[in-house]
């Protein structure tokens, strides 16, 4: 608590990255607690996905904690530190739209196929930002063709057709507001990508602000719309 307090007292006015670090902290937290919380309000077949929204959430919790001490302390993007839980968080939010079908018939190659989607397109944007960053729009592309397949899986591939299939409207709602996060909300971090050095957007937005933004709404919001077709599923 101290450290918070301490983190808060130096944030100066008009530190907008320092305080969307704090307020995506914080906000992962909540969430993290309120999900593991309201697991026992399910029913049994729903508690894996609210326990993998909560240990999305709960990871993003901890690497917030080291990023803001890291922007505090050095004053620039913890790229590293946000990679790592990128890494983690986001196949992880994949592995929702396995969960979510996995009771009208999800196999494990769908699965695989997302998570090794999620994987290559991480990789290859690491690659582009920290690496290379000379070829940042080259590794961008390749990196959104990965982010394509993930596209594909959820709007006309094996996920989209046991979603139809399942003729469930709580799913149905469920799936239609997880493609919005799928290519609204995920559409924040390649605009953050090209605001790079070199890159289409050059300067246009910091970087930070940008990606602690799409973190906040994407990792939350696709707990919650996972809490709600539990919930609605457990009440039918």
């Amino acid at each position: 608590m101290a450290n918070y307090l301490m983190f808060a007292q130096n944030i100066e006015a008009g530190d907008v990255v320092g305080f969307t670090f704090f307020i995506g902290s914080m906000a992962m937290l909540a969430a993290t607690v309120f999900f593991f919380a309201e697991r026992n309000s399910v029913s049994d077949k729903w508690r894996l996905s609210l326990t993998v929204s909560g240990l999305i959430t709960g990871i993003a919790a901890v690497h917030y904690y080291y990023m803001r001490d890291y922007y505090l302390t050095v004053g620039s993007s913890p790229t590293e530190f946000r990679y790592i839980d990128w890494i983690l968080t986001v196949p992880l939010m994949c592995v929702e739209f396995y969960l979510l079908t996995r009771p009208y018939g999800a196999k494990g190659s769908t699965l695989f196929k997302m998570i090794m989607y999620s994987a290559g397109m991480l990789v290859t944007g690491y690659i582009g930002e920290a690496i290379q960053p000379d070829s940042t729009i080259l590794w961008g592309v390749i990196s959104t063709l990965f982010y394509l397949g993930i596209v594909y899986e959820v709007f006309a591939g094996e996920i989209a057709k046991l979603a139809k299939s399942a003729n469930n409207p709580a799913l149905d709602q469920a799936m239609f507001l997880l493609k919005i996060f799928i290519t609204l909300g995920w559409s924040i971090y390649p605009i953050g990508y090209m605001t790079m050095p070199g890159n289409l957007l050059d300067g246009a937005f910091n970087l930070d602000v940008v990606y602690n933004i799409g973190d906040a709404i994407n990792k939350i919001g696709f707990g919650l719309v996972v809490y709600s077709v539990a919930v609605a599923s457990s009440n039918d």
